[in-house]
């Protein structure tokens, strides 16, 4: 069984729920507390063992690029100053060479779509995609816990997380193969994109964490359109089903989407409370503005 070695990072959208903020800049550098969202997708990663990241990227998302790179004027104006603590922080998020690529999804065809143009980099062995709307506060990593799921059983894994019944119609949730499975890992026999509440086969609803065989390739390349015209990723999931397993994972974590400005609020706060330095002068900050007055 090949190692997880590389991650697809899907950053090429525009961030319109969130709009205006992102009309300049990548919704993926916004910050999350103290550092850009992107960066605890790649922390999490980089805790699973991961050592190539494939940035599926499009027009006007440099600073992404830029962002991981070093920055020579910065680091030398921190050395004069003697602010040692803060060259070790930046060194310390900095990808090694050549561990970083950066390939251009030209057109908004979806997430599979994004996937597919990873393909060349990826090459032929299991990988991980990591959507960065999503932000997991886990320890170990979601991904560290998911690729030690793989070890056991192999094949193709999804992060899951319960979700209340009256919620399952806003995501994508699983079908068990065995009705009432309630292990961490759960075999699956199918996928269902925001069912309704009663005929939900679950309430195990996908996290934006997946584990895939490199074979999801060739049927990408051949998925016809799906929802909303685009070449949806599950859709070519429920086809490589047929020949391969799927495990759904349950992590022990707790995820935050930012998919929307008040869920990146949600994000930012309880980001800035699980900081390990100051995060109980963050919860005193957040508590005096609630105590305030309108």
């Amino acid at each position: 069984m090949k190692k997880v070695r590389k991650a697809v990072l899907p950053v090429a959208g525009f961030g319109t729920r969130v709009l205006p903020a992102t009309k300049s800049i990548p919704k993926e550098m916004l910050p999350a507390f103290d550092r850009p969202a992107i960066q605890y997708v790649v922390d999490e990663a980089r805790a699973a063992g991961v050592e190539h990241f494939i940035f599926v990227t499009g027009r006007n998302k440099g600073a992404i690029e830029d962002y991981f790179d070093r920055a020579y004027e910065l680091e030398t104006t921190l050395k004069e100053k003697n602010k040692t603590a803060l060259l070790e922080e930046l060194d310390r998020l900095c990808l090694p060479p050549g561990a970083a690529s950066f390939v251009r999804q030209q057109a908004p065809l979806g997430l599979g779509h994004a996937v597919l143009c990873a393909r060349d980099l990826v090459g032929d062995e299991p990988f991980a995609v990591l959507l960065p709307d999503v932000l997991v506060h886990a320890s170990p990593s979601c991904l560290a816990q998911m690729t030690a799921a793989y070890a056991e059983v192999g094949g193709n894994i999804v992060a899951v997380d319960e979700v209340p019944a009256e919620r399952v119609s806003s995501y994508g949730v699983i079908a068990p193969k065995t009705a009432g499975d309630q292990g961490p890992l759960i075999e699956m026999s199918g996928m269902v994109e925001k069912p309704p509440r009663e005929s939900a086969p679950s309430r195990l609803k996908i996290t934006g964490r997946y584990i895939l065989q490199p074979e999801i390739f060739g049927l990408l390349a051949t998925q016809a359109r799906g929802a909303g015209g685009e070449i949806q990723l599950t859709d070519a999931m429920q086809r490589l089903m047929g020949s391969q397993t799927f495990h759904a994972f349950r992590y022990a974590g707790r995820d935050y989407d930012c998919g929307d400005k008040l869920l990146y609020l949600e994000a930012f706060a309880a980001l800035a409370l699980a900081h390990p330095e100051l995060g109980k002068d963050a919860r005193a900050v957040l508590e005096a503005v609630l105590a305030r007055k309108p």
